[in-house]
């Protein structure tokens, strides 16, 4: 259900989520290198995630945002929150994600908010029921956004008008 979409010229916002020092022990004594998880976003829809390595941050961090500038998915958002409850998985980690009221705000954890915020969702309900590892967070939260269907899109599959999917 992935719908892959290009950065061609979009205004892509990046928010770095998370970074590791790596530590590789040689003969010749300690070598350090650094990993940085980076998700990016135009506010209006559009998330991707980035995993970069390299042996400086800065190098990582551009790395990362390359990456995540080519698996980007589109996400419906209708009224500033996501059209309805959604449970996803991604290795230990398990987010649930609910519609909230205008004014709510994002209620999430630092990783999945970064996801929420760079795909443009002003209120939601957010929650971790798993492992805490921000790389599995994070696609665990991309994974359920696209996963979400439009209220447009379920009212085609189902052949009826938009006020019967909102009313019953």
């Amino acid at each position: 259900m992935s719908k892959q979409i290009k950065s061609g010229d979009l205004e892509l916002k990046d928010k770095v989520v998370a970074i590791n020092r790596v530590t590789k022990v040689t003969k010749g004594g300690r070598h350090f290198s650094f990993s940085a998880m980076v998700v990016v976003g135009n506010e209006n829809g559009i998330v991707g995630e980035g995993l970069g390595k390299a042996n400086e941050v800065t190098e990582a961090i551009t790395k990362a945002i390359d990456k995540a500038k080519k698996n980007l998915v589109k996400v419906p958002v209708f009224n500033g929150t996501i059209p309805h409850e959604q449970l996803s998985k991604y290795g230990g980690a398990k987010v649930l994600l609910k519609p909230a009221t205008n004014g709510t705000g994002v209620k999430a954890g630092g990783a999945m908010r970064a996801v929420l915020e760079s795909v443009g969702v002003h209120d939601v309900l957010a929650k971790s029921q798993g492992s805490s590892n921000p790389h599995n967070l994070v696609k665990a939260t991309i994974k359920a956004l696209s996963e979400m269907r439009s209220p447009l899109e379920v009212a085609q599959q189902r052949g009826v008008s938009l006020d019967v999917v909102f009313n019953g």
